[in-house]
């Protein structure tokens, strides 16, 4: 049993949870809890570490086995350490250091989401759950997005980062995604006011979905890669909606207009 935080294996876990550097540097992020455990393990990714304490109920202790059986070291902590090292107010007494194993963008998409400059950590997450649930097949990040590996995003997120291809690119990576010969996609770009209502905009052909940041709205590279400009009217006269919310209404009139 590990008794203290000094432990350098605590101290890790520690660091991959604070710091985005470290992330990148060691190719794993950590979760917390049962649910993430379980989802995670269950989409197959690889982890290289598990931490439990007492506090842990019967189904987490089953997915605790269920790493074991794969050949994860798994180690019991005390409560103290477990709580040391929690980035919730009140652990579930599980934590899982994963590898960063990001699943590929597919060779041919027709549904891809780009956001910039979008740094609220339960933003970013929401909309990766609401992008999971609307079929989107890959997540771009564009230049100032906060991590999507950051323990916030993680818990906010659900379960969506192991089934939803999320990558951090640089605009030239992007632009070279959405102008491929083969499967180029026309981008529309989300507004607070400008352009187009989006229920006027045709979503059925191969798309790509920007949408901005939370304070300043997508910028000029971001601009300069859109086909069209869509907006949510707003007849109560709001300046303009929450990024989570704005996502979820412009994917889910996609989905409806393909009828799926």
């Amino acid at each position: 049993m590990i008794t203290s935080i000094h432990n350098p294996k605590i101290q890790t876990v520690r660091k991959l949870q604070a710091q985005v550097k470290t992330r990148r540097e060691e190719g794993a992020f950590v979760i917390e809890g049962v649910r993430l455990a379980e989802e995670s393990l269950h989409a197959g990714w690889s982890a290289q570490q598990v931490f439990y304490s007492d506090r842990l109920d019967e189904r987490g202790r089953a997915v605790v086995d269920g790493f074991s059986s794969r050949g994860v070291s798994a180690e019991q902590v005390t409560e103290s350490v477990m709580k040391a090292v929690s980035e919730t107010e009140t652990s579930q007494g599980l934590l899982v250091v994963l590898k960063s194993d990001k699943l590929p963008i597919p060779s041919f998409p027709n549904f891809l989401l780009i956001l910039d400059s979008l740094r609220d950590p339960g933003n970013l997450g929401t909309v990766l759950r609401t992008a999971t649930a609307a079929g989107v097949q890959a997540v771009l990040l564009a230049p100032g997005c906060v991590d999507a590996w950051s323990p916030k995003v993680l818990r906010a997120g659900m379960g969506a980062h192991f089934h939803l291809p999320i990558q951090s690119l640089s605009w030239e990576e992007i632009k070279h995604i959405l102008k491929e010969p083969a499967h180029r996609l026309r981008v529309y770009l989300a507004d607070s006011a400008d352009g187009i209502p989006y229920t006027k905009a045709d979503f059925r052909s191969p798309l790509a979905l920007m949408i901005g940041g939370e304070v300043a709205g997508a910028g000029l590279e971001a601009a300069s890669l859109a086909d069209e400009i869509v907006h949510i009217p707003m007849p109560g006269g709001s300046e303009s909606l929450n990024a989570g919310i704005a996502a979820s209404i412009l994917l889910f009139e996609a989905v409806r207009q393909r009828g799926k």
